[in-house]
């Protein structure tokens, strides 16, 4: 486990100091009132990030309650807990995004919901972060809820896991406190082989969420504790794709295919483009998920049910310009050589790279609907911008969050992490999660009424591996 101590990062002074100004994404977790939306909003009034009148306006409800007393503070968490259920019950019911940026970095935050019923949630949040900060109550220490956002997130594979030790000036300080529990959360951080791919990192930081110690800045309350305050180290940790872009070959899943045959818009020919330059235009508009791609690059394009059909990248545009070279997450349009029927569902990948298309899908699920899952069930599986239907052939087992070992079921409920294997309706290119974070993940829905029933990450066939121990 690769595990960042305490101490490190100020030793070292920063972990990237070289790091531009970027975007970076990141989201809580932790169980019910360990203080997410308090810390989240705490963030955002320490590094200066509200408005003045919604601060008011903050401030005047918080006296309203009563919140305070006479110290006349204010009810941080109301920053971010918009929906009128969650105010009166003082709890966070869905997901709430929130933009702020420092000298360093711009940051996209989401503020998941503790309760059990709501790890949905949490997993809708932390899929696309580049960091997850759980919280842990200073008072109670790790949870059963605890594990299983634990569980997730090395499922995930989020690359920064932060635990945020809060409430600690509701034990005094006390570092023995601290250490007791950043002693438990490493030990189950070992069970859970966190790290063990060589990207996650933990870090464990005491904090308090209602007076702002070690969240924006240090803290002189605790002494005993070296290491860097919560922001600094969300402004210093490489995001995602930088730790990534080296380890990944190239993936274009095709959204559109542009053909305008010289009609252009309005705008576009006042702008000045050419109507006949366009005539015989013919480009393919995506996000690249994974890796690079330049002029000149052998790709492959990949069809469900047909054998891949290999040709040259011939340019790339964004916004109006040519580039010769771009990377993910860039948005682009991608001209090949060879006029292919390339339409929206199929991949565009670097040439060799690509395993042959397979229509047995073995994954593990993080089921999130209160339909429970069933071997012979019919549902729809989306994979990048193609869906298709499939079968459940099985359900080998579910995660027990108390050992992490895996136990034989035959079915999965509402907020289980187990092991199915599916029978696709058409053969797609499955790649493992553990080693392509974008085109490894899918969605189960259910083919009736279209909710999402699971997030699925593709896992290798049995006997790919000599290990095929499960590894969240």
């Amino acid at each position: 486990m690769t595990t960042i101590s305490t101490g490190s990062i100020a030793e070292a002074g920063s972990i990237n100091e070289a790091l531009p100004t970027t975007l970076f994404r990141f989201a809580t977790a932790g169980s019910v009132d360990d203080g997410k939306s308090t810390l989240v909003g705490r963030l955002l009034h320490d590094s200066k990030a509200i408005l003045a009148d919604q601060l008011d306006a903050v401030a005047r409800t918080s006296a309203d309650r009563g919140f305070g007393g006479d110290k006349g503070g204010i009810d941080l968490a109301l920053l971010t807990d918009g929906l009128r259920a969650e105010r009166e019950q003082g709890i966070t019911i869905d997901v709430a995004y929130r933009y702020f940026a420092t000298d360093q970095r711009s940051f996209i935050l989401a503020d998941c919901p503790g309760h059990v019923q709501y790890t949905k949630n949490t997993v809708t949040g932390a899929s696309t972060a580049d960091a997850v900060v759980v919280l842990i109550d200073a008072r109670k220490g790790v949870l059963e809820q605890t594990r299983r956002h634990l569980s997730v997130l090395q499922l995930l594979r989020v690359a920064h896991v932060i635990v945020a030790v809060n409430k600690i000036d509701l034990v005094d300080f006390s570092e023995s406190v601290f250490r007791d529990i950043e002693a438990d959360v490493q030990q189950v951080g070992r069970e859970l082989g966190l790290g063990s791919d060589g990207i996650s990192d933990l870090l464990v930081i005491p904090v308090s969420a209602l007076d702002g110690d070690n969240v924006v800045d240090r803290s002189a309350r605790t002494p005993w504790y070296t290491g860097p305050a919560l922001l600094e180290v969300l402004e210093t940790l490489p995001a995602a794709d930088e730790l990534e872009s080296h380890l990944e070959s190239f993936r274009f899943p095709v959204q559109l295919v542009v053909r305008p045959q010289g009609a252009l818009a309005p705008d576009a020919v006042a702008a000045g483009l050419d109507v006949e330059a366009y005539r015989d235009y013919r480009a393919y508009a995506g996000q690249i998920t994974e890796g690079s791609v330049k002029v000149g690059d052998q790709v492959s394009v990949l069809t469900p049910g047909q054998s891949p059909r290999t040709t040259t990248v011939v340019g790339i545009d964004f916004a109006g310009k040519s580039l010769e070279e771009a990377a993910a997450p860039q948005s682009v349009a991608i001209r090949l050589a060879d006029e292919f029927d390339v339409a929206r569902g199929d991949t565009i990948a670097a040439a060799g790279t690509v395993r042959e298309a397979s229509a047995d899908l073995y994954a593990a699920l993080c089921w999130l609907s209160p339909k429970p899952l069933r071997e012979g069930q019919k549902v729809l599986v989306k994979h990048g911008t193609r869906t298709v239907q499939a079968l459940v052939r099985s359900v080998s087992g579910k995660l027990d969050l108390a050992t992490f070992n895996l136990e034989g079921a035959s079915s999965l409920e509402l907020n289980d992490i187990g092991h199915a294997q599916l029978r696709l309706a058409a053969p797609l290119p499955l790649e493992n999660y553990l080693h392509h974070r974008r085109t490894g993940a899918f969605l189960v829905i259910d083919p009736l009424d279209g909710n999402t029933l699971a997030a699925g990450l593709v896992k290798d066939h049995p006997g790919d591996h000599e290990d095929e121990r499960y590894s969240i």
